[in-house]
């Protein structure tokens, strides 16, 4: 069920027992190739595939805008500040709460986002007294054969999907060495503006992307995703 198309009433009826998902984006430089709103697009995307028609589920419009200061320098960016999706976070928390409903997913789609969504689901749940889930969606990604180790950023994985989603709104595509970058070690979140300067905003190698492996992925996503939000549906 998407809110917008319910009424009050409906709302009213189904948010005490509905987990209620809210898909988080960005509107951000994806290099010289993808739209500005590929992070939006693509949890846009998993999230409504995965919720489908279940009753179960109750899907917001996306907060397309993200905490994307890193990527100004670039251009095509924008950004809220961390505090401020915080602040926004909170208050669509404390929303939902008065109009009834009691169990919450945050499906984060930007890198950029991810403390700020845990900082924002942890004092949400406290201060509203209800429950909140948050996940990255990637998070829930096991790589067939043949994928890259990075979701990294425009680059391959996020070609692909977007190939796959909206293939009208890829430009060309670079090419580069496909060498992780410094922004991609394993194990540290790495935040240095001069890497992503060094890299020209984008990692790894897009001209690896294709529409079929993007396909491929999205369904991979989607099935990950739809048993997570019917685990939490059934235990949250």
């Amino acid at each position: 069920m998407l809110w917008p198309e319910l009424s009050r009433t409906q709302l009213r009826e189904v948010l005490p027992d509905a987990l209620v998902v809210v898909p988080i984006g960005a509107i951000e430089q994806h290099g010289p190739h993808l739209p500005t709103w590929t992070d939006t697009l693509i949890v846009s995307t998993l999230v409504g595939r995965a919720a489908g028609n279940d009753d179960r589920y109750v899907v917001t419009p996306a907060v397309a805008f993200g905490a994307s200061d890193h990527h100004l320098p670039f251009g095509g960016t924008l950004s809220m500040s961390v505090e401020t999706l915080h602040a926004v976070l909170l208050d669509l928390v404390r929303s939902i709460a008065a109009d009834g409903g009691q169990r919450i997913a945050f499906v984060n789609g930007h890198g950029g986002n991810r403390g700020v969504c845990r900082s924002a689901a942890a004092a949400a749940s406290t201060r509203y007294d209800l429950s909140v889930a948050y996940l990255d969606y990637w998070s829930l990604w096991q790589p067939s054969a043949g994928a890259p180790r990075w979701p990294g950023h425009a680059g391959q994985f996020e070609t692909s999907l977007a190939r796959a989603i909206r293939p009208d709104l890829v430009r060309p595509v670079p090419h580069r060495d496909p060498t992780p970058s410094p922004i991609e070690s394993d194990g540290w979140d790495v935040h240095s503006g001069q890497s992503w300067l060094g890299i020209d905003g984008y990692t790894d190698d897009p001209a690896a992307a294709s529409a079929e492996d993007g396909e491929k992925w999205l369904v991979e996503l989607v099935a990950a995703l739809a048993d997570r939000l019917a685990e939490l549906a059934r235990t949250l």
